[in-house]
């Protein structure tokens, strides 16, 4: 098994949910986080003053699948997510030892389907 997590632009969460539910992953887990990348924040100018947000606002998407489905997911996900420019943001993929449906006691990929 394992483990999608997607570093995204807020407004982009509510196409990525649409996206997933057509190809078949209804199941996610959500987070707002906030950071940067090689962009390292962002200059905004207000009242002719220049100030600079380091921290910008993202959403982390993290989703658990079988070892097959990796590829399906992450062409999903940068179908909708990617822009072309700088704050896109990331994908990142780490294996899953094992996962436990609480209610049944199912273990395993049948955990996660």
């Amino acid at each position: 098994m394992k483990k999608i997590e997607a570093v995204i632009r807020p407004e982009k969460l509510d196409i990525l949910k649409a996206r997933l539910d057509e190809i078949g992953y209804p199941g996610m887990s959500v987070t707002e986080i906030r950071g940067h990348g090689k962009q390292r924040g962002v200059v905004h100018q207000f009242r002719g003053t220049e100030y600079k947000t380091s921290f910008l606002p993202k959403i982390k998407v993290e989703i658990v699948v079988p070892d097959a489905q990796v590829k399906k997911l992450i062409d999903g996900i940068s179908e909708v997510c990617k822009s072309g420019t700088v704050g896109d943001g990331k994908v990142f993929v780490t294996t899953v030892e094992n996962a436990v449906r609480l209610r049944t006691g199912e273990s395993g990929d049948i955990a996660v389907s």
